[in-house]
Protein backbone atom coordinates (compact mmCIF):
# COMPACT_ATOMS: atom_id res chain seq x y z
CA UNK A 1 0.00 0.00 0.00
CA UNK A 2 3.06 2.45 0.65
CA UNK A 3 4.33 1.97 -2.98
CA UNK A 4 0.30 2.97 -4.43
CA UNK A 5 -0.20 6.35 -5.88
CA UNK A 6 -3.50 7.57 -6.86
CA UNK A 7 -3.98 11.32 -8.57
CA UNK A 8 -6.16 12.86 -11.20
CA UNK A 9 -5.20 15.57 -13.82
CA UNK A 10 -7.81 18.54 -13.22
CA UNK A 11 -6.85 21.86 -15.84
CA UNK A 12 -9.49 23.86 -18.02
CA UNK A 13 -10.62 22.71 -21.15
CA UNK A 14 -7.78 22.33 -23.79
CA UNK A 15 -4.93 23.01 -21.09
CA UNK A 16 -2.99 19.79 -22.45
CA UNK A 17 -4.03 16.87 -19.76
CA UNK A 18 -4.73 14.31 -22.34
CA UNK A 19 -1.03 15.44 -23.59
CA UNK A 20 0.51 15.21 -21.16
CA UNK A 21 -0.99 11.95 -19.82
CA UNK A 22 0.45 10.55 -23.11
CA UNK A 23 3.60 11.53 -22.31
CA UNK A 24 3.57 10.04 -18.79
CA UNK A 25 2.22 6.73 -20.16
CA UNK A 26 5.31 6.99 -22.40
CA UNK A 27 7.91 7.64 -19.74
CA UNK A 28 6.67 4.77 -17.46
CA UNK A 29 6.76 2.51 -20.60
CA UNK A 30 3.61 1.76 -19.81
CA UNK A 31 1.97 2.19 -23.51
CA UNK A 32 3.43 3.08 -26.96
CA UNK A 33 2.19 6.36 -27.63
CA UNK A 34 0.98 5.75 -31.74
CA UNK A 35 -1.24 8.67 -31.78
CA UNK A 36 -2.72 11.75 -30.08
CA UNK A 37 -4.52 11.20 -26.73
CA UNK A 38 -4.47 7.61 -26.00
CA UNK A 39 -6.86 7.44 -23.56
CA UNK A 40 -9.63 9.81 -25.48
CA UNK A 41 -11.16 6.43 -26.90
CA UNK A 42 -14.25 7.74 -28.39
CA UNK A 43 -14.12 8.89 -32.11
CA UNK A 44 -16.21 11.92 -30.93
CA UNK A 45 -13.45 13.15 -27.80
CA UNK A 46 -10.87 12.96 -31.09
CA UNK A 47 -12.86 14.34 -33.36
CA UNK A 48 -13.65 17.40 -31.05
CA UNK A 49 -10.09 17.28 -29.49
CA UNK A 50 -12.07 17.55 -25.93
CA UNK A 51 -12.21 14.36 -22.78
CA UNK A 52 -15.88 13.76 -22.33
CA UNK A 53 -15.23 10.59 -20.38
CA UNK A 54 -12.64 10.38 -17.64
CA UNK A 55 -10.27 7.35 -17.81
CA UNK A 56 -8.23 5.48 -15.79
CA UNK A 57 -4.85 3.68 -15.90
CA UNK A 58 -2.18 2.27 -14.11
CA UNK A 59 1.79 3.43 -14.55
CA UNK A 60 4.46 1.15 -13.04
CA UNK A 61 7.36 3.93 -11.93
CA UNK A 62 11.12 3.24 -10.56
CA UNK A 63 12.14 5.72 -7.92
CA UNK A 64 15.25 5.12 -5.80
CA UNK A 65 15.38 1.38 -6.09
CA UNK A 66 11.39 0.83 -5.78
CA UNK A 67 8.85 0.13 -7.33
CA UNK A 68 5.68 2.26 -7.27
CA UNK A 69 2.12 1.80 -9.08
CA UNK A 70 1.04 4.48 -9.80
CA UNK A 71 -3.11 5.19 -10.70
CA UNK A 72 -4.02 7.73 -13.30
CA UNK A 73 -7.30 9.42 -14.21
CA UNK A 74 -7.30 11.85 -16.67
CA UNK A 75 -10.63 14.21 -16.24
CA UNK A 76 -12.88 16.13 -18.30
CA UNK A 77 -12.17 20.23 -18.55
CA UNK A 78 -15.47 21.64 -19.96
CA UNK A 79 -17.99 22.65 -17.58
CA UNK A 80 -20.78 20.06 -18.42
CA UNK A 81 -18.60 17.31 -17.85
CA UNK A 82 -17.64 18.48 -14.04
CA UNK A 83 -19.71 15.50 -12.75
CA UNK A 84 -17.01 12.71 -14.15
CA UNK A 85 -14.77 15.20 -12.31
CA UNK A 86 -16.42 15.34 -8.95
CA UNK A 87 -16.25 11.09 -9.24
CA UNK A 88 -12.39 10.99 -10.35
CA UNK A 89 -11.74 12.96 -7.10
CA UNK A 90 -13.49 11.02 -4.53
CA UNK A 91 -11.24 8.21 -5.55
CA UNK A 92 -7.77 10.14 -5.85
CA UNK A 93 -5.49 10.70 -2.83
CA UNK A 94 -3.73 13.94 -5.14
CA UNK A 95 -4.23 16.05 -7.73
CA UNK A 96 -1.67 17.42 -10.75
CA UNK A 97 -3.19 21.08 -11.77
CA UNK A 98 -2.44 21.88 -14.81
CA UNK A 99 -2.34 25.31 -16.12
CA UNK A 100 -1.62 26.64 -19.97
CA UNK A 101 1.43 28.75 -19.75
CA UNK A 102 0.01 31.01 -22.71
CA UNK A 103 -3.37 31.56 -20.76
CA UNK A 104 -3.12 31.23 -17.21
CA UNK A 105 -5.70 30.23 -14.75
CA UNK A 106 -9.04 29.90 -15.98
CA UNK A 107 -12.67 29.84 -14.48
CA UNK A 108 -13.00 25.71 -14.56
CA UNK A 109 -9.81 25.32 -13.47
CA UNK A 110 -10.67 27.53 -10.17
CA UNK A 111 -14.04 25.17 -9.95
CA UNK A 112 -12.20 22.11 -10.16
CA UNK A 113 -9.62 23.23 -8.24
CA UNK A 114 -11.93 23.82 -5.27
CA UNK A 115 -13.73 20.42 -5.03
CA UNK A 116 -10.40 18.72 -4.83
CA UNK A 117 -9.34 20.57 -1.94
CA UNK A 118 -12.80 20.37 0.17
CA UNK A 119 -11.65 16.15 -0.52
CA UNK A 120 -8.09 17.00 1.01
CA UNK A 121 -6.56 16.27 -1.82
CA UNK A 122 -2.69 16.88 -2.14
CA UNK A 123 -2.36 19.76 -5.42
CA UNK A 124 1.34 19.15 -7.88
CA UNK A 125 0.90 22.55 -9.23
CA UNK A 126 2.48 22.45 -12.92
CA UNK A 127 2.43 25.05 -15.38
CA UNK A 128 2.52 23.25 -19.26
CA UNK A 129 3.13 24.54 -22.81
CA UNK A 130 6.20 26.32 -21.63
CA UNK A 131 8.03 25.91 -24.87
CA UNK A 132 5.14 27.76 -26.58
CA UNK A 133 6.68 31.31 -27.80
CA UNK A 134 3.88 33.35 -26.29
CA UNK A 135 4.58 31.43 -23.21
CA UNK A 136 4.19 33.63 -19.54
CA UNK A 137 5.55 30.76 -17.28
CA UNK A 138 7.24 33.61 -14.46
CA UNK A 139 3.08 35.56 -14.52
CA UNK A 140 1.49 32.59 -14.71
CA UNK A 141 3.47 30.91 -11.31
CA UNK A 142 2.39 33.99 -9.67
CA UNK A 143 -1.48 33.63 -10.25
CA UNK A 144 -0.87 30.06 -9.27
CA UNK A 145 0.79 30.98 -5.58
CA UNK A 146 -1.58 33.72 -5.40
CA UNK A 147 -4.56 31.07 -5.70
CA UNK A 148 -3.12 28.09 -3.66
CA UNK A 149 -0.53 29.57 -1.32
CA UNK A 150 2.28 27.54 -2.49
CA UNK A 151 6.05 28.07 -2.87
CA UNK A 152 7.20 29.53 -6.27
CA UNK A 153 9.63 26.48 -6.30
CA UNK A 154 6.82 23.82 -5.42
CA UNK A 155 5.74 24.79 -9.27
CA UNK A 156 6.45 22.39 -11.68
CA UNK A 157 7.21 23.75 -15.39
CA UNK A 158 6.40 21.44 -17.74
CA UNK A 159 5.86 20.92 -22.19
CA UNK A 160 3.43 18.39 -22.89
CA UNK A 161 4.46 18.01 -26.51
CA UNK A 162 8.00 18.28 -25.79
CA UNK A 163 8.38 16.17 -22.43
CA UNK A 164 9.86 18.72 -20.68
CA UNK A 165 9.38 18.33 -16.68
CA UNK A 166 7.61 14.63 -17.08
CA UNK A 167 10.46 13.28 -14.68
CA UNK A 168 9.93 15.78 -12.44
CA UNK A 169 6.31 15.30 -12.22
CA UNK A 170 6.06 11.95 -11.66
CA UNK A 171 8.94 12.89 -9.00
CA UNK A 172 6.31 14.87 -7.15
CA UNK A 173 3.61 12.23 -7.25
CA UNK A 174 5.50 9.81 -5.71
CA UNK A 175 7.07 12.25 -3.41
CA UNK A 176 4.08 14.80 -2.65
CA UNK A 177 0.88 12.76 -2.82
CA UNK A 178 -0.04 10.38 0.21
CA UNK A 179 -0.52 6.80 -0.32
CA UNK A 180 -4.03 5.32 0.27
CA UNK A 181 -4.87 4.60 3.91
CA UNK A 182 -7.07 2.40 4.81
CA UNK A 183 -6.93 -1.87 6.71
CA UNK A 184 -6.56 -4.54 4.78
CA UNK A 185 -8.13 -6.85 7.42
CA UNK A 186 -10.97 -5.05 7.81
CA UNK A 187 -14.51 -6.17 5.86
CA UNK A 188 -14.16 -5.27 2.19
CA UNK A 189 -15.09 -1.67 1.16
CA UNK A 190 -14.91 -0.70 -2.19
CA UNK A 191 -16.06 2.28 -3.83
CA UNK A 192 -17.63 2.34 -7.51
CA UNK A 193 -16.66 5.08 -9.33
CA UNK A 194 -17.48 4.30 -13.15
CA UNK A 195 -19.19 1.85 -15.19
CA UNK A 196 -19.05 0.32 -18.37
CA UNK A 197 -21.57 -1.88 -20.72
CA UNK A 198 -19.63 -4.51 -22.38
CA UNK A 199 -21.95 -6.76 -24.94
CA UNK A 200 -20.68 -9.65 -24.62
CA UNK A 201 -19.54 -9.75 -20.67
CA UNK A 202 -22.22 -7.31 -19.34
CA UNK A 203 -21.95 -4.17 -17.19
CA UNK A 204 -18.11 -3.75 -15.82
CA UNK A 205 -17.64 -1.64 -12.78
CA UNK A 206 -14.73 0.35 -12.29
CA UNK A 207 -13.88 0.58 -8.40
CA UNK A 208 -10.89 2.01 -5.58
CA UNK A 209 -10.69 -0.27 -2.69
CA UNK A 210 -11.06 1.72 0.52
CA UNK A 211 -10.55 -1.56 3.12
CA UNK A 212 -10.27 -4.94 2.80
CA UNK A 213 -8.86 -7.49 0.41
CA UNK A 214 -10.88 -8.67 -3.31
CA UNK A 215 -10.14 -11.91 -4.95
CA UNK A 216 -11.77 -13.75 -7.95
CA UNK A 217 -14.63 -16.22 -7.55
CA UNK A 218 -16.22 -14.47 -4.11
CA UNK A 219 -19.82 -13.65 -3.67
CA UNK A 220 -19.91 -9.66 -3.44
CA UNK A 221 -23.24 -7.35 -1.96
CA UNK A 222 -23.46 -4.23 -4.00
CA UNK A 223 -24.50 -2.42 -0.35
CA UNK A 224 -27.32 0.39 -1.85
CA UNK A 225 -28.74 -1.62 -4.40
CA UNK A 226 -28.45 -4.99 -1.88
CA UNK A 227 -28.11 -7.32 -4.82
CA UNK A 228 -25.34 -10.04 -4.66
CA UNK A 229 -23.20 -11.52 -7.52
CA UNK A 230 -20.09 -13.59 -7.93
CA UNK A 231 -16.98 -11.87 -8.69
CA UNK A 232 -15.80 -13.81 -11.84
CA UNK A 233 -12.89 -11.81 -12.76
CA UNK A 234 -11.19 -8.59 -11.16
CA UNK A 235 -8.15 -6.96 -12.54
CA UNK A 236 -6.37 -3.58 -12.90
CA UNK A 237 -6.97 -1.07 -15.97
CA UNK A 238 -3.91 -0.45 -18.28
CA UNK A 239 -5.17 0.13 -21.74
CA UNK A 240 -6.65 -3.26 -21.83
CA UNK A 241 -7.74 -4.71 -18.97
CA UNK A 242 -5.38 -7.27 -16.70
CA UNK A 243 -6.61 -10.13 -14.28
CA UNK A 244 -5.36 -10.34 -11.13
CA UNK A 245 -5.46 -13.04 -7.97
CA UNK A 246 -6.00 -9.98 -5.80
CA UNK A 247 -6.72 -6.86 -5.45
CA UNK A 248 -5.82 -4.71 -2.20
CA UNK A 249 -6.25 -1.59 -0.20
CA UNK A 250 -5.62 1.71 -2.17
CA UNK A 251 -5.86 -0.44 -5.57
CA UNK A 252 -8.52 0.82 -8.48
CA UNK A 253 -9.26 -1.74 -10.49
CA UNK A 254 -12.82 -3.55 -12.82
CA UNK A 255 -15.22 -6.49 -11.81
CA UNK A 256 -16.92 -8.53 -14.24
CA UNK A 257 -19.60 -10.22 -12.33
CA UNK A 258 -22.17 -11.12 -15.24
CA UNK A 259 -24.58 -8.11 -14.77
CA UNK A 260 -27.56 -7.67 -17.36
CA UNK A 261 -29.29 -4.77 -15.90
CA UNK A 262 -28.01 -1.45 -16.09
CA UNK A 263 -30.20 -0.43 -12.98
CA UNK A 264 -28.43 -2.72 -10.86
CA UNK A 265 -24.72 -0.67 -10.95
CA UNK A 266 -25.40 3.01 -9.21
CA UNK A 267 -22.17 5.07 -9.82
CA UNK A 268 -21.06 5.91 -5.56
CA UNK A 269 -22.29 2.73 -4.09
CA UNK A 270 -20.00 0.36 -1.75
CA UNK A 271 -18.87 -3.29 -2.89
CA UNK A 272 -18.51 -5.67 -0.29
CA UNK A 273 -18.21 -8.98 0.61
CA UNK A 274 -21.15 -11.26 1.75
CA UNK A 275 -19.12 -13.68 3.69
CA UNK A 276 -17.66 -10.82 5.75
CA UNK A 277 -20.11 -7.76 4.84
CA UNK A 278 -18.91 -4.24 6.09
CA UNK A 279 -21.87 -2.55 8.51
CA UNK A 280 -22.16 1.02 6.51
CA UNK A 281 -21.87 2.20 2.96
CA UNK A 282 -18.68 4.49 2.08
CA UNK A 283 -19.66 8.09 1.90
CA UNK A 284 -19.82 8.50 -1.93
CA UNK A 285 -20.24 11.81 -3.95
CA UNK A 286 -23.16 14.10 -4.17
CA UNK A 287 -26.35 13.14 -6.50
CA UNK A 288 -25.58 14.75 -9.92
CA UNK A 289 -28.34 18.00 -10.01
CA UNK A 290 -29.43 18.38 -13.82
CA UNK A 291 -29.23 21.83 -15.07
CA UNK A 292 -30.97 21.24 -18.88
CA UNK A 293 -34.29 19.57 -19.85
CA UNK A 294 -35.21 18.27 -22.94
CA UNK A 295 -38.03 15.86 -24.08
CA UNK A 296 -35.73 12.92 -26.44
CA UNK A 297 -38.27 11.22 -28.49
CA UNK A 298 -37.61 8.12 -31.57
CA UNK A 299 -38.58 9.29 -34.87
CA UNK A 300 -39.85 5.73 -35.75
CA UNK A 301 -42.62 5.34 -32.34
CA UNK A 302 -41.95 1.76 -32.72
CA UNK A 303 -38.36 2.10 -31.23
CA UNK A 304 -39.43 3.37 -28.45
CA UNK A 305 -38.46 0.26 -25.95
CA UNK A 306 -35.03 0.36 -27.71
CA UNK A 307 -34.69 4.02 -27.17
CA UNK A 308 -35.25 3.30 -23.33
CA UNK A 309 -32.53 0.50 -23.86
CA UNK A 310 -29.64 2.77 -25.36
CA UNK A 311 -30.39 5.26 -22.40
CA UNK A 312 -30.00 2.79 -19.51
CA UNK A 313 -26.76 1.19 -21.18
CA UNK A 314 -25.38 5.00 -21.87
CA UNK A 315 -26.46 6.47 -18.39
CA UNK A 316 -23.95 3.48 -16.99
CA UNK A 317 -20.98 5.05 -18.79
CA UNK A 318 -22.83 8.62 -18.08
CA UNK A 319 -24.36 9.01 -14.56
CA UNK A 320 -25.01 12.36 -14.58
CA UNK A 321 -27.25 11.84 -17.46
CA UNK A 322 -31.20 11.39 -16.18
CA UNK A 323 -34.18 10.36 -17.68
CA UNK A 324 -38.08 9.37 -17.32
CA UNK A 325 -40.62 8.58 -19.02
CA UNK A 326 -43.30 11.94 -20.81
CA UNK A 327 -45.81 11.33 -24.10
CA UNK A 328 -46.37 14.70 -26.20
CA UNK A 329 -49.20 15.01 -28.42
CA UNK A 330 -46.99 16.08 -31.39
CA UNK A 331 -44.05 13.59 -30.85
CA UNK A 332 -45.61 10.54 -29.43
CA UNK A 333 -43.80 8.64 -26.23
CA UNK A 334 -40.76 9.56 -25.32
CA UNK A 335 -38.19 10.67 -22.34
CA UNK A 336 -37.75 13.90 -20.48
CA UNK A 337 -34.22 13.94 -19.95
CA UNK A 338 -31.78 15.90 -17.66
CA UNK A 339 -28.21 17.37 -18.78
CA UNK A 340 -25.59 19.12 -17.36
CA UNK A 341 -25.34 21.67 -19.91
CA UNK A 342 -25.94 21.91 -24.06
CA UNK A 343 -22.64 20.48 -24.52
CA UNK A 344 -23.51 17.29 -22.94
CA UNK A 345 -26.98 17.66 -24.72
CA UNK A 346 -24.90 17.29 -27.75
CA UNK A 347 -22.44 14.76 -26.98
CA UNK A 348 -25.44 12.48 -25.57
CA UNK A 349 -27.67 12.90 -28.79
CA UNK A 350 -24.00 12.19 -30.76
CA UNK A 351 -23.79 8.98 -29.11
CA UNK A 352 -27.22 7.47 -29.19
CA UNK A 353 -26.59 7.62 -33.28
CA UNK A 354 -22.80 6.37 -33.07
CA UNK A 355 -23.61 3.89 -30.41
CA UNK A 356 -26.84 2.89 -30.50
CA UNK A 357 -27.88 4.16 -34.08
CA UNK A 358 -30.87 5.68 -32.66
CA UNK A 359 -32.41 8.63 -34.54
CA UNK A 360 -33.93 10.87 -31.93
CA UNK A 361 -35.81 14.10 -32.24
CA UNK A 362 -34.78 16.60 -29.41
CA UNK A 363 -37.22 19.31 -27.85
CA UNK A 364 -36.55 22.68 -27.11
CA UNK A 365 -34.50 22.82 -24.16
CA UNK A 366 -35.58 24.36 -20.68
CA UNK A 367 -34.86 24.50 -17.20
CA UNK A 368 -36.97 23.39 -14.38
CA UNK A 369 -39.36 25.96 -12.56
CA UNK A 370 -41.12 26.40 -9.19
CA UNK A 371 -44.97 27.14 -9.37
CA UNK A 372 -46.90 28.43 -6.70
CA UNK A 373 -50.68 27.94 -6.97
CA UNK A 374 -53.35 29.76 -5.37
CA UNK A 375 -53.64 27.53 -2.08
CA UNK A 376 -50.06 27.95 -1.76
CA UNK A 377 -48.72 24.78 -3.06
CA UNK A 378 -45.69 24.42 -4.79
CA UNK A 379 -44.97 22.39 -7.80
CA UNK A 380 -41.56 21.68 -10.23
CA UNK A 381 -42.47 21.48 -13.87
CA UNK A 382 -39.54 20.75 -16.12
CA UNK A 383 -42.13 20.87 -19.52
CA UNK A 384 -44.00 23.70 -20.59
CA UNK A 385 -46.84 21.24 -21.08
CA UNK A 386 -46.90 20.83 -17.52
CA UNK A 387 -47.58 24.18 -16.44
CA UNK A 388 -51.46 24.82 -14.80
CA UNK A 389 -53.75 27.02 -16.43
CA UNK A 390 -52.72 30.97 -16.04
CA UNK A 391 -55.46 31.43 -13.56
CA UNK A 392 -54.16 29.14 -11.18
CA UNK A 393 -50.85 30.41 -10.92
CA UNK A 394 -50.02 32.73 -7.51
CA UNK A 395 -46.29 33.04 -9.08
CA UNK A 396 -43.37 31.20 -10.55
CA UNK A 397 -40.48 30.74 -9.71
CA UNK A 398 -37.03 30.30 -12.06
CA UNK A 399 -33.47 29.17 -11.22
CA UNK A 400 -30.76 31.34 -10.95
CA UNK A 401 -26.90 31.07 -10.66
CA UNK A 402 -23.52 32.34 -9.57
CA UNK A 403 -21.84 32.89 -13.19
CA UNK A 404 -17.56 33.04 -12.41
CA UNK A 405 -16.34 34.90 -15.86
CA UNK A 406 -12.55 35.35 -16.22
CA UNK A 407 -11.55 37.41 -19.02
CA UNK A 408 -8.79 40.19 -20.06
CA UNK A 409 -9.67 43.63 -19.12
CA UNK A 410 -10.20 44.68 -22.29
CA UNK A 411 -13.46 42.22 -23.39
CA UNK A 412 -14.87 43.84 -20.23
CA UNK A 413 -17.68 46.03 -21.85
CA UNK A 414 -18.79 43.52 -24.32
CA UNK A 415 -18.92 40.38 -21.45
CA UNK A 416 -21.10 43.05 -19.59
CA UNK A 417 -23.49 44.34 -22.00
CA UNK A 418 -23.89 40.66 -22.44
CA UNK A 419 -24.73 39.48 -18.99
CA UNK A 420 -26.99 42.36 -18.39
CA UNK A 421 -28.79 41.25 -21.84
CA UNK A 422 -29.25 38.11 -20.18
CA UNK A 423 -31.48 39.34 -17.16
CA UNK A 424 -27.96 38.81 -15.09
CA UNK A 425 -26.91 41.35 -12.24
CA UNK A 426 -23.30 42.46 -11.32
CA UNK A 427 -22.49 40.64 -8.05
CA UNK A 428 -18.18 42.44 -7.94
CA UNK A 429 -15.26 42.84 -9.95
CA UNK A 430 -11.95 41.65 -9.01
CA UNK A 431 -8.95 42.10 -10.75
CA UNK A 432 -6.87 38.93 -10.40
CA UNK A 433 -3.48 40.23 -11.59
CA UNK A 434 -2.50 42.32 -14.47
CA UNK A 435 -4.99 42.71 -17.23
CA UNK A 436 -6.87 39.89 -15.48
CA UNK A 437 -10.50 39.93 -14.14
CA UNK A 438 -12.92 37.98 -12.34
CA UNK A 439 -16.46 39.14 -12.55
CA UNK A 440 -19.38 37.80 -10.96
CA UNK A 441 -23.07 37.95 -11.84
CA UNK A 442 -26.21 36.55 -10.73
CA UNK A 443 -28.17 34.85 -13.73
CA UNK A 444 -31.36 33.30 -14.56
CA UNK A 445 -30.63 29.65 -15.70
CA UNK A 446 -32.98 29.56 -18.27
CA UNK A 447 -31.22 32.76 -20.50
CA UNK A 448 -28.19 30.66 -20.43
CA UNK A 449 -29.44 27.51 -21.39
CA UNK A 450 -29.30 27.83 -25.25
CA UNK A 451 -26.34 29.48 -26.29
CA UNK A 452 -24.63 31.87 -23.95
CA UNK A 453 -21.25 29.77 -23.77
CA UNK A 454 -20.98 30.16 -27.53
CA UNK A 455 -21.87 34.20 -27.36
CA UNK A 456 -19.30 34.53 -24.59
CA UNK A 457 -16.01 32.76 -26.98
CA UNK A 458 -16.88 34.87 -29.61
CA UNK A 459 -17.34 38.65 -28.07
CA UNK A 460 -13.92 37.76 -26.26
CA UNK A 461 -11.94 36.16 -28.43
CA UNK A 462 -11.96 32.28 -27.10
CA UNK A 463 -10.24 34.39 -24.23
CA UNK A 464 -13.22 34.39 -21.53
CA UNK A 465 -13.62 31.48 -19.24
CA UNK A 466 -17.23 30.28 -17.81
CA UNK A 467 -18.09 28.62 -14.84
CA UNK A 468 -21.62 28.66 -12.34
CA UNK A 469 -22.92 27.09 -9.03
CA UNK A 470 -26.71 27.00 -8.98
CA UNK A 471 -28.07 30.20 -6.34
CA UNK A 472 -31.39 28.56 -5.55
CA UNK A 473 -34.69 30.24 -7.20
CA UNK A 474 -36.11 33.69 -7.21
CA UNK A 475 -39.30 34.85 -8.43
CA UNK A 476 -39.93 35.88 -12.11
CA UNK A 477 -42.45 37.39 -14.56
CA UNK A 478 -41.98 34.34 -16.81
CA UNK A 479 -45.31 33.07 -19.69
CA UNK A 480 -45.88 29.91 -21.61
CA UNK A 481 -45.39 31.14 -25.34
CA UNK A 482 -46.91 28.21 -27.67
CA UNK A 483 -46.59 27.99 -31.37
CA UNK A 484 -49.83 26.78 -33.67
CA UNK A 485 -49.49 25.48 -36.29
CA UNK A 486 -53.61 25.80 -38.14
CA UNK A 487 -54.75 26.53 -35.03
CA UNK A 488 -53.00 23.41 -33.62
CA UNK A 489 -50.46 23.60 -30.62
CA UNK A 490 -47.28 22.11 -31.14
CA UNK A 491 -46.26 21.11 -27.48
CA UNK A 492 -42.56 20.18 -28.43
CA UNK A 493 -41.94 23.63 -29.49
CA UNK A 494 -43.87 25.70 -26.45
CA UNK A 495 -41.05 27.38 -24.21
CA UNK A 496 -41.32 29.46 -20.98
CA UNK A 497 -39.61 32.81 -21.44
CA UNK A 498 -39.64 35.78 -19.75
CA UNK A 499 -42.41 38.29 -20.39
CA UNK A 500 -40.06 40.96 -21.73
CA UNK A 501 -39.07 38.49 -24.37
CA UNK A 502 -41.86 36.39 -25.34
CA UNK A 503 -43.00 39.21 -28.28
CA UNK A 504 -39.47 39.27 -30.40
CA UNK A 505 -38.91 35.28 -29.37
CA UNK A 506 -42.28 35.02 -30.99
CA UNK A 507 -41.76 36.68 -33.95
CA UNK A 508 -38.86 34.97 -34.76
CA UNK A 509 -39.74 31.72 -33.98
CA UNK A 510 -42.71 32.17 -36.61
CA UNK A 511 -40.38 33.64 -39.10
CA UNK A 512 -37.64 30.80 -38.54
CA UNK A 513 -40.41 28.15 -39.13
CA UNK A 514 -41.70 30.23 -42.02
CA UNK A 515 -38.12 29.11 -43.66
CA UNK A 516 -38.68 25.29 -42.70
CA UNK A 517 -41.61 24.37 -43.16
CA UNK A 518 -41.76 22.39 -46.81
CA UNK A 519 -45.34 23.83 -48.58
CA UNK A 520 -47.85 21.79 -48.68
CA UNK A 521 -51.27 21.92 -51.07
CA UNK A 522 -52.61 24.42 -48.40
CA UNK A 523 -52.02 27.46 -46.47
CA UNK A 524 -49.78 26.94 -43.34
CA UNK A 525 -50.70 29.58 -41.05
CA UNK A 526 -47.93 29.95 -37.95
CA UNK A 527 -48.92 31.58 -34.95
CA UNK A 528 -47.32 32.47 -31.85
CA UNK A 529 -49.91 32.87 -28.70
CA UNK A 530 -49.34 33.44 -24.98
CA UNK A 531 -52.95 32.19 -23.66
CA UNK A 532 -55.41 33.10 -26.00
CA UNK A 533 -53.31 36.41 -27.45
CA UNK A 534 -51.92 36.03 -30.74
CA UNK A 535 -48.38 37.76 -30.76
CA UNK A 536 -47.34 37.21 -33.93
CA UNK A 537 -48.50 35.66 -37.18
CA UNK A 538 -46.47 34.05 -40.66
CA UNK A 539 -48.37 32.39 -43.38
CA UNK A 540 -46.41 29.54 -45.46
CA UNK A 541 -48.33 29.55 -48.99
CA UNK A 542 -49.62 26.57 -50.45
CA UNK A 543 -48.37 25.16 -53.44
CA UNK A 544 -51.08 25.37 -56.81
CA UNK A 545 -51.16 23.52 -59.52
CA UNK A 546 -52.10 25.72 -62.78
CA UNK A 547 -55.62 24.71 -63.81
CA UNK A 548 -56.00 27.27 -66.06
CA UNK A 549 -53.27 25.97 -68.38
CA UNK A 550 -55.45 23.66 -70.45
CA UNK A 551 -57.77 26.89 -71.51
CA UNK A 552 -56.67 28.07 -74.98
CA UNK A 553 -59.36 31.33 -74.16
CA UNK A 554 -63.24 30.41 -74.63
CA UNK A 555 -65.46 32.02 -71.93
CA UNK A 556 -64.12 33.46 -68.20
CA UNK A 557 -66.81 31.21 -66.88
CA UNK A 558 -65.34 28.25 -67.47
CA UNK A 559 -62.10 29.12 -65.74
CA UNK A 560 -64.44 30.40 -62.68
CA UNK A 561 -65.76 27.01 -62.33
CA UNK A 562 -62.48 25.10 -62.84
CA UNK A 563 -60.94 27.67 -59.85
CA UNK A 564 -63.79 27.22 -57.52
CA UNK A 565 -63.29 23.27 -57.87
CA UNK A 566 -59.79 23.83 -56.99
CA UNK A 567 -60.81 25.55 -53.97
CA UNK A 568 -62.91 23.33 -52.80
CA UNK A 569 -60.20 20.60 -52.86
CA UNK A 570 -58.25 22.78 -50.72
CA UNK A 571 -60.39 23.33 -47.83
CA UNK A 572 -61.19 19.64 -47.75
CA UNK A 573 -57.64 19.02 -48.11
CA UNK A 574 -56.62 21.38 -44.73
CA UNK A 575 -59.50 19.66 -43.00
CA UNK A 576 -57.93 16.27 -42.96
CA UNK A 577 -54.32 17.94 -43.69
CA UNK A 578 -51.48 17.76 -40.99
CA UNK A 579 -48.34 19.86 -41.29
CA UNK A 580 -44.81 17.52 -40.26
CA UNK A 581 -42.45 19.58 -38.70
CA UNK A 582 -39.03 18.42 -39.74
CA UNK A 583 -35.87 17.48 -37.35
CA UNK A 584 -33.97 20.83 -38.62
CA UNK A 585 -36.67 22.92 -37.44
CA UNK A 586 -36.58 21.79 -34.06
CA UNK A 587 -32.65 22.23 -34.08
CA UNK A 588 -32.66 25.60 -35.96
CA UNK A 589 -35.30 26.83 -33.20
CA UNK A 590 -32.55 25.96 -30.43
CA UNK A 591 -30.30 28.08 -32.57
CA UNK A 592 -32.62 31.11 -32.35
CA UNK A 593 -30.11 33.34 -30.34
CA UNK A 594 -27.31 32.74 -32.58
CA UNK A 595 -28.39 34.76 -35.25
Amino acid sequence: MNHIRNFCIIAHIDHGKSTLADRMLEYTNTIKVTEGQMLDDMDLEKERGITIKSHAIQMEYEYEGEKYVLNLIDTPGHVDFSYEVSRSIAACEGALLVVDATQGVQAQTISNLYMAIEHDLEIIPVVNKCDMPNAMPEEVTDEIVDLIGCKAEEVILASARTGQGVEEILKAVVERIPHPKGDENAPLQALIFDSVFNSFRGIIAYFKIVNGVMHPGEKVRFINTKKEYQAEEIGVLKMDMIPRKELRTGDVGYIVSGIKNAVEVKVGDTITTVANPATAAIEGFQEVKPMVFAGVYPIEPEDYENLRTSLEKLQLNDASLTFQHESSAALGFGFRCGFLGLLHMEIVQERLDREFNMDVITTVPNVSYMIYDKHGEAMEVHNPSGMPDPTLIEHVEEPYINATIITTANYIGPIMTLCLGKRGELVRQDFITGNRVEIQFLMPLGEIVIDFYDKLKSISRGYASFDYHPAGFRPSKLVKLDILLNGESVDALSTLTHVDNSVTLGRRMCERLKELLPRQQFDIAIQAAIGGKIIARETVKQVRKDVLAKCYGGDVSRKRKLLEKQKRGKKRMKQIGNVQVPQKAFLAVLKLDGD
